[in-house]
């Protein structure tokens, strides 16, 4: 059956790429880009649809026009963001949600993929090697939302037949495009200053241990999760996901064999200190690796071989 493809909120970190490995897989014409903004660099044949999500008739429209077997829902605001705008991001993340799902009903979408994130876990979750099951008690308006968020994903799975795909991803790391207010930015961010001025001001401690994914396997894995015989997969909320996890100083000594010269400092008292604090360290994605064959190709050394090859070559 050809595809017919539709990706909202493709301008953010993640859909950029996603929206190009996409193409290249089912065909320029079979995907079709969306965005309340419009995209800086549209190439000849490349099909975008100026659209807000929270406008549940643009969007009906869109599925009139574009007749979708797949819709990836990419659109929302991420953590940082949303604890300075809450009512924003609650309305983003949730009612956007809706208005797909319940759209999907009505045009019968064969798949759909939403991401959810580590910000479901909270204070009281396990910190090292979080289990796909756990205590979750997220104190960000994002994780909160996105808790709710696959709560409604499995209901919407049980109860009016749609078939979602869901990935939890942990912080991304890309050198193409930036990232978007999330509390996991300063992993990309200090390869740009890194490279840009020779020193970095971390906001966050040099002892916080995140979970993290590099673009390029954050896009391999979401790829392989939709390919995925619906039958074989056992987790219809969301499944943890992770590559490899690491401090700021870990980074940063990575760096430094790289770039001898860089150095770092830390903030003290930046917000986004206590969001960080909420989170796992480390991810247990066993589901992943059973279900669909899951396995990250970057390692820490890779990754920022990568990332400052590739600053170096096509941004800085």
């Amino acid at each position: 059956m050809k595809e017919s493809i539709i990706i909202i909120g493709a301008n953010g970190q993640i859909g950029t790429e996603l929206a190009t490995a996409l193409r290249e897989k089912f065909g320029i014409e079979n995907v079709v880009t969306s965005d309340i903004r419009e995209p800086q660099n549209l190439k000849d044949g490349e099909i975008f649809e100026t659209l807000n999500v929270l406008d549940k008739s643009a969007i009906e429209s869109l599925f009139q026009k574009y007749k979708p077997t797949q819709v990836y829902l990419l659109a929302a605001m991420l953590s940082a963001t949303g604890e300075i705008y809450p009512q924003k991001a609650w309305d983003l993340n949730m009612n956007g949600l809706l208005n797909v799902l319940d759209l999907a009903v009505e045009y019968k979408i064969s798949k759909i993929f939403w991401p959810s994130s580590i910000a479901v876990f909270g204070p009281h979750s396990p910190k090292t090697n979080t289990d796909q099951y756990c205590v979750m008690d997220p104190n960000t308006i994002y994780g909160i939302s996105k808790l709710a968020g696959e709560r409604l994903v499995e209901w919407y799975q049980e109860n009016r037949g749609l078939d979602i795909r869901s990935i939890r991803y942990p912080g991304i790391i890309s050198w193409k495009a930036e990232p978007g207010g999330g509390t996991t930015d300063y992993a990309v961010h200090i390869f740009y200053d890194a490279l840009k001025k020779g020193t970095y001001e971390c906001f966050l401690s040099e002892d916080t241990a995140l979970p993290m994914l590099y673009m390029d396997d954050a896009i391999r894995g979401t790829l392989q999760l939709m390919d995925a015989p619906k039958e074989s997969l056992t987790i219809r909320s969301s499944y943890n996901l992770t590559g490899v996890s690491f401090t700021p100083k870990e980074l940063a000594e990575e760096i430094k064999k790289i770039l001898p010269n860089f150095t770092i400092t830390y903030s003290e008292n930046d917000p986004r200190q206590a969001i960080a604090d909420s989170w796992p360290a480390s991810i247990e994605d066993s589901p992943a690796r059973a279900d669909w064959n899951w396995k990250p190709a970057f390692d820490l050394a890779k990754l920022t071989v990568d990332m400052i090859e590739n600053l170096k070559t096509n941004k800085i």
